[in-house]
């Protein structure tokens, strides 16, 4: 361990270790994290699960095996502190391109990329970039700049950004425990035409006024079409990085448009059979979700504008309007018999299934699995204002609700990476090794209570502001009630596989499923304000502010071709 000292660098204040041992204050290391099993054999395909991928003038391979460089622990911030590593194991021909870092409070379970050049075939095309040039793909450093240091003798910490020749870009930084500059063959930089531009992402490590900061990256533009590729370096610096500002160091960019490294239709079934996550509903969940088809069976209609009857929907959905925008003009109801109405309300849990979006993410180096459930209703909201607890009568219920999470896999092991929990209007990405899993390596989400919302564990999670105690409840729990979609799903697109998959007619309905609702909650609301303590009540529109525009009413929900996550990434 180091204890943090203060000193002078550079014109500004700067932090510094001094060095322990370890006897006295055992600084904690993470250990390697492992899937509750091995992974399975894929079958046979192209790149998928090969341990390298095809960038078109460069190969790629993760890197997962490092030695330590430095640790530090800030005794002013987490007393676990960080680690930054050195790549090793990098194959023969195979170069570094920077270093890797992260906190010691979760298991070493991280990467980065090493590359080397290729050898393009006669038949080999290159797409995106004049390849009409003489100039290697990568090159040395011509040097490196000290960006920071602790200056501090012995077991200090030095950061170093590569220089790279005209017309190229640096992908990392280089941490080193003296002063001594690295070598120029300890790294590689990247000609400029096979870059991105990425931005900074969390936050690993900031000092006190944020001096000095540490971040991981990630391409600026990222979504199905996106070529940019994270190599899973690090980032640092000593001033103020506006939103939007171009690092000095860059990602790879995909120029091979076969996306080779993406899994055949054969190993997107063997992906979803081996991760496929179970779904726990709540034990008092009243709202289950259905299959579409059910859904259509049992008396869904579709309502024209201008129209006062709605029409009955063929169980394929081959009668809904395809295509378009959401214009308005269409949506989806209930039936209008009552008894009919209330049992499509309650959903059909024995018909439900998951819809299936397989696309490729980070440049093609990534497969996301993204799972769609649908609920014919959403219920009414569960409101929490300090210690009180309101079901609401009719505020945040409404007909059609979509919902989903995403599987993310590395396209060279096939394993699973993170996974995405969509909450309403966000949601979050949480890392394997923070999930909960069931017979073997399945993930298990768990689906909210009326608002159908995924999280990674039970529990009450609140939507609005967890320090004044005031929101939307969700709650969370395991039950007799869940949906096994290793088994119980249908793959309704994966375009990078050129019409292998045939889309069904309902998923080329872009308007709306449902109609749309205006709450009278104002009223509702201001009885529930005044049951507060005057010494805990604010005014009706501070309290409004609190609460998501969801209680105030609902436009009906649009399917899932319509989201932004269809084409781009998550949102986080």
């Amino acid at each position: 361990m180091f204890e943090l000292l203060e000193g002078k660098m550079f014109g500004c204040e700067c932090f510094c270790w001094r060095k322990h041992t370890d006897h006295q204050y055992p600084l904690p290391q993470p250990q390697p994290f492992f899937l509750p099993s091995p992974i399975p054999e894929w079958p046979l395909g192209q790149g998928f699960g090969t341990g390298k991928i095809n960038l078109g003038e460069l190969e790629v391979v993760k890197i997962t095996e490092f030695e330590r460089v430095w640790s530090c622990s800030l005794l002013r911030g987490k007393a676990e502190g960080v680690t930054f590593y050195k790549p090793l194991g990098i194959p023969d021909g195979f170069f570094c391109l920077g270093y890797y870092c992260q906190p010691n409070d979760q298991p070493l379970r991280g990467y980065v990329l090493a590359a080397r050049e290729r050898v393009a075939s006669s038949t080999e095309v290159y797409c995106d970039y004049d390849s009409d040039t003489d100039f290697p793909a990568l090159r040395k450093p011509v040097n490196y700049s000290l960006i920071w240091s602790t200056d501090c003798g012995s077991g200090c910490g030095f950061f170093w950004l590569p220089n790279p020749p005209l017309g190229y870009k640096a992908m990392g930084i280089l941490v080193t425990d003296t002063l001594d500059e690295p070598d120029v063959e300890e790294v590689r930089c990247v000609r400029e035409d096979l870059t991105e531009t990425c931005e900074i992402m969390d936050t690993i490590l900031a000092t006190d006024a944020n001096t000095f900061q540490v971040w991981t990256t990630r391409p600026c533009k990222r979504g199905m079409f996106c070529k940019g590729v994270s190599v899973g370096t690090f980032f640092c610096c000593t001033y103020f990085i506006p939103e939007n500002q171009e690092l000095e160091i860059a990602c790879l960019k995909n120029l091979d448009p076969s996306l080779h490294a993406m899994p055949n239709l054969d190993q997107i079934h063997a992906v979803i059979k081996h991760y496929g996550a179970t779904v726990f509903f709540h034990p008092k969940e009243d709202c289950m979700p259905s299959s579409v088809q059910w859904f259509f069976k049992n008396g869904a209609l579709l309502y024209k504008d201008g129209k006062v009857n709605g029409e009955p929907i063929d169980y394929l959905g081959s009668n809904l309007p395809s295509g378009g925008t959401n214009d308005g003009a269409f949506w989806i109801d209930l039936p209008r018999d009552d008894n009919a109405r209330k049992n499509v309300r309650n959903g059909n849990l024995e018909s439900a299934e998951l819809y299936v979006h397989v696309k490729p993410a980070l440049g093609g180096t990534f497969t996301d699995i993204v799972m769609w459930i649908f609920c014919p209703f959403n219920g009414p909201a569960n409101l929490k204002i300090g210690l009180m607890n309101i079901q609401m009568n009719k505020i945040g219920q409404h007909v059609g609700d979509w919902e989903h999470f995403t599987l993310r896999i590395s396209n060279f092991t096939g394993e699973l990476w993170q996974v995405y929990f969509s909450q309403h209007s966000g949601g979050e990405w949480v890392d394997a090794f923070n999930l909960e899993f069931i017979e073997g390596n399945k993930p298990i989400v768990y689906s909210s209570k009326h608002g159908h919302a995924s999280f990674p564990h039970p529990g009450i999670y609140l939507q609005g502001s967890d320090k004044l105690g005031i929101g939307i409840r969700n709650d969370t729990a395991r039950s007799n009630y869940f949906v096994d979609s290793s088994t119980r799903y249908q793959i309704v697109a994966a375009e990078y596989l050129g019409g292998v998959v045939t889309e069904p007619c309902w998923l080329q309905y872009m308007r709306e499923w449902g109609p749309t609702i205006v709450y009278d909650s104002r009223s509702e609301l201001d009885k529930i304000i005044s049951l507060l303590p005057l010494f805990v009540r604010f005014s009706v529109e501070n309290i409004f502010d609190l609460f998501p525009t969801e209680l105030y009413g609902e436009e009906g929900p649009t399917g899932p071709k319509e989201k932004d996550n269809w084409v781009g990434d998550e949102r986080s």
